[in-house]
């Protein structure tokens, strides 16, 4: 995924503000086991930087267990089920917690929107990901904006919803066509010129339905 290198930055930052209480501030054996909690986080985060995601859930998912844990945090989680294929705690997770973060900074929030939809969408809930596409086109930069117009395009074509369909994917073709650097750029272009010439003919088909 594109966002791939942003997302593990983004942990990384994280990481180092979890831990709210200074641990001067504790008792000694509290001290000992925040600092033992202080290194369990720094394996999760080299679990997380080297792909090996099911190994950074399960420090994750202890540390979360005995610590309370903000919405950031189960949007990194939900992140990371992404990365594990597992869509449905993904969008368990970041369905919970987007609405709670809406004071990050917008392209952290790009991250998480555009995740979500891409879970649901990966579920077949195309209902559920649109808006969550358009959350992330509101927020994200404009060579990122062409993927999530193409999906809204899918959602609405899967429910045969043509002329909205049709105008995701006009909007897809100008973006892409803005940004050629994108990786998926020409390809997509190609295909997204055939897809509009397909929903422009069954908008018509459905029109023709209406006047018999």
């Amino acid at each position: 995924m594109k966002n791939n290198r942003q997302c593990k930055a983004l942990l990384r930052w994280f990481m180092m503000t979890l831990l709210l209480l200074p641990v001067s501030s504790l008792p000694v054996s509290a001290q000992k086991k925040k600092s033992a909690d202080t290194e369990k986080l720094g394996k999760a985060l080299d679990y997380f930087t080297s792909g090996m995601y099911h190994e950074s859930l399960l420090l994750f998912t202890a540390l979360d267990k005995e610590y309370t844990l903000n919405a950031r945090f189960h949007a990194f989680m939900g992140l990371c089920y992404y990365y594990e294929w597992d869509y449905q705690h993904a969008c368990t997770y970041l369905d919970e917690a987007i609405p709670k973060i809406e004071s990050l900074a917008p392209h952290e929030r790009s991250i998480y929107y555009f995740v979500n939809a891409e879970s649901h969408f990966n579920l077949e809930q195309y209902a559920e990901a649109i808006p969550f596409y358009e959350q992330h086109i509101m927020v994200c930069y404009p060579n990122e904006k062409a993927d999530s117009f193409y999906r809204i395009g899918f959602c609405y074509m899967f429910h045969e919803e043509w002329a909205n369909a049709c105008e995701n994917f006009e909007s897809a073709l100008s973006y892409y066509t803005q940004h050629p650097e994108v990786k998926s750029a020409r390809s997509r272009i190609a295909q997204l010129k055939t897809m509009i010439e397909g929903c422009r003919e069954k908008l018509q088909e459905q029109q023709d339905s209406l006047h018999i």
